[in-house]
């Protein structure tokens, strides 16, 4: 208690130097609706920095949407088919040797390292190295180089230590179920995963190497990370909307500014970074903008509660 009482109050006078704002939109109609703009860290280091006004908005809203629903059995079945190379592939099979052999030693350490890096809160509630690494990293073989790239860049000390509490996304869809209101989703699974399975090989392969790289050095203590999610928290809890840590959050792929790239590198990593803000940002804005726009005019009478990744 005296540590989480400690994290409070060093968060709180970080914020008095910003300038605070909300995560919440109204939308004036009759009943109001909201936005509300959500980041994917476990809900419990950021819920009690969430204003009353966004906790009132979800509890009289009767009608839940988020980008995905989270609490429906297909959606993570679909989600994990997408990720599988297709006819039964195999990385060994598509990676370059090299990369491959890299890849495979990097996991190996990470296996090695993660019960050094859980919390006694994670063992406490009998979360396990071995389970958390399997429920994380378990069928990586199988999986489209693009997920693998994801998955190794999520594989932080840091990222590790946040796991086994449900996201502030997956809380909300929670709460509403308990709650009895209505829940929806203004995304098919498959809008998510086509994009990241749309870039093309070489692109995959320079970002999964440059992934690579990256946490080699911090490995080797020759790098630290541009940002961390507990920079991510901390800007989020302060209501920071114009910081551009948020843009990491969405962008699904690495920071590549800390790396010493040669030209025609930049030019590709510039080429992955315009991809994905096109596919996964503006594109996507656009298409959950209709979507929501229809669902309030065909439900004219309810209050809905949009909640999105504030990155959007």
């Amino acid at each position: 208690i005296l540590m989480w009482v400690y994290s409070l109050v060093i968060t709180l006078m970080w914020c008095i130097q910003s300038d605070l704002n909300s995560f919440l939109w109204t939308i004036k109609r009759n009943p109001p609706s909201y936005f509300y703009g959500t980041i994917h860290v476990p809900y419990t280091r950021v819920w009690d920095f969430i204003p009353e006004n966004s906790k009132k908005a979800f509890q009289e809203s009767n009608m839940v949407y988020l980008e995905l629903d989270l609490t429906d059995p297909y959606t993570i079945s679909a989600l994990t088919s997408c990720q599988l190379l297709p006819q039964g592939g195999t990385l060994q099979d598509v990676l370059p040797r090299d990369i491959y052999g890299r890849l495979k030693r990097h996991l190996e350490y990470v296996k090695l390292m993660m019960p050094f890096w859980m919390t006694p809160d994670q063992r406490g509630k009998g979360l396990y190295a071995d389970y958390l690494f399997n429920a994380i990293a378990g069928n990586w073989e199988r999986k489209r180089p693009v997920w693998v790239m994801l998955m190794v860049n999520s594989l932080t000390e840091a990222d590790i230590k946040t796991r086994g509490v449900p996201v502030l996304d997956l809380y909300l869809a929670q709460e509403a179920e308990r709650m009895r209101k209505r829940t929806g989703a203004v995304e098919k699974v498959e809008e998510q995963c086509h994009p990241l399975n749309g870039l093309n090989f070489s692109q995959v392969i320079f970002a999964l190497n440059q992934t690579l790289v990256q946490q080699e050095s911090v490995r080797a203590g020759s790098l630290q990370g541009s940002y961390t999610t507990e920079d991510l928290i901390k800007h989020y809890n302060c209501g920071d909307l114009n910081s551009i840590i948020f843009n990491h959050d969405t962008s699904q792929v690495p920071n590549f500014n800390n790396v010493t790239l040669r030209p025609s590198e930049q030019i590709t990593a510039q080429e992955i970074d315009s991809y994905f803000r096109q596919e996964l940002i503006y594109k996507r804005n656009d298409r959950m903008g209709n979507r929501v726009k229809t669902l309030m005019e065909e439900h004219p009478d309810n209050s809905f509660f949009f909640a999105f990744g504030a990155g959007q």
